[in-house]
């Protein structure tokens, strides 16, 4: 399954409180006002109205020097993602040397795709602030050749998908201290979305849209498939199922259902992944094991030593009891009805539990080295 999204009309009339270009008397917002946003103990807020940043496209030229190929940091099905300086208070184009990061995603207006994302965008983060959010600071709509741009702040580390099936490089292996600061922080974001008074269905929860700051803090990127509401255990009826395969829950994929907690599925994948350093699916691990799940699924429930599944390159340095936890919480996100699945808020406490109780439970001892002369064979 791809990111299919239904069909929009013109853009949103802008939406924002501040102007760009030149003039005077306009708002000035910048982005030190953003590190007065909700610290990462608390649970947000929601605007009444989305406060970006417009931008005109001669401004995001600039910004990025000018779409060039080498600023490019990734690529999706709907458009490119440049790197760009902005200042740290006007967020006027700024030399590298005195500005700050920005990410630059350039959409493609002629695809109904494009046009959707673009709108979701605005109008869901524009109005949403919490510290396991991404944060986005404008966006543009009005190029002659109508690319739809959006502005976002800069995530130095890159996706969760990067750091967990990426080998070799800059990518490390990622310690159990951080893969449960990862869950917790994404769990706190998405518990965000299901509250009371934010009422969205992230609709994507997976591990390439989990972005990681300098700090490995996570925050949730891509609204493009979300949606409000509806409250409780009622549900949205779609003829179209979008998602990720892999990370869908099953009543989504089977009828069309979209319930809260079919993102508690998403979340359960996503933390199984963490647990073992492997794929949602992969077509190039044997046929058994292909589907994450199903292959994980005696190992959570407690029928194999718990050994098996975990991810080899935490060599065994993580604290038994504590991912025995996890595991078990992993298996009750995973639940067939989504009845029985936890909300995020129980998640979240989980976590939360696991990480205290888990600092008290000590790591296994690491190997002593070998000396060299009992590594050698007495044969030689």
């Amino acid at each position: 399954m791809g990111n299919c999204l239904r069909s929009g009309g013109k853009p949103p009339s802008p939406p924002a409180t501040r102007e760009s270009g030149g003039g005077g008397g306009r708002e000035e917002e910048s982005l030190a006002s953003y590190r007065g946003w909700p610290s990462a103990g608390s649970g947000g807020r929601v605007l009444d109205a989305p406060r970006l940043r417009v931008f005109t496209l001669a401004e995001l030229r600039a910004v990025t020097r000018g779409f060039k190929p080498e600023m490019v940091l990734g690529e999706g099905g709907f458009g490119r993602v440049y790197k760009g300086w902005v200042d740290d208070r006007t967020l006027h184009p700024a030399k590298s040397s005195a500005g700050v990061v920005v990410a630059v995603k350039r959409l493609n207006a002629e695809s109904v795709q494009g046009l959707q994302e673009w709108q979701s965008e605005v109008n869901f983060l524009g109005r949403l602030q919490h510290p396991n959010l991404v944060r986005l600071l404008g966006y543009c709509g009005d190029g002659e050749d109508r690319d739809l741009l959006l502005v976002y702040e800069f995530m130095p580390k890159g996706s969760l998908e990067n750091h967990l099936f990426r080998r070799g490089g800059s990518f490390e292996p990622l310690s159990w201290a951080t893969r449960l600061k990862i869950a917790a922080g994404a769990a706190r974001g998405l518990a965000f979305l299901h509250s009371p008074e934010t009422q969205i269905i992230y609709r994507d929860f997976k591990a390439s849209n989990i972005l990681l700051d300098h700090d490995f803090a996570p925050k949730l990127s891509d609204f493009g498939l979300a949606k409000s509401g509806p409250a409780a255990g009622r549900s949205h009826v779609t003829t179209r199922v979008m998602g990720s395969y892999g990370y869908a829950a099953p009543e989504y994929v089977a009828t069309g259902h979209l319930y809260v907690k079919s993102d508690v599925y998403g979340f359960g994948v996503v933390l199984l992944e963490l647990l073992t350093g492997l794929r949602a699916h992969d077509p190039n691990r044997p046929t058994h094991q292909a589907n994450l799940v199903e292959w994980a699924r005696p190992y959570i429930a407690g029928g194999r030593k718990l050994t098996g599944l975990m991810d080899q390159r935490l060599a065994g340095q993580y604290p038994p009891k504590a991912a025995l936890r996890a595991a078990r919480l992993a298996h009750r996100c995973l639940c067939g009805d989504p009845k029985a699945r936890p909300s995020m808020d129980d998640v979240v406490a989980k976590l939360e539990e696991i990480d205290a109780r888990g600092s008290r439970d000590s790591l296994p001892p690491r190997p002593r080295p070998v000396p060299a002369a009992a590594q050698r064979s007495p044969y030689r």
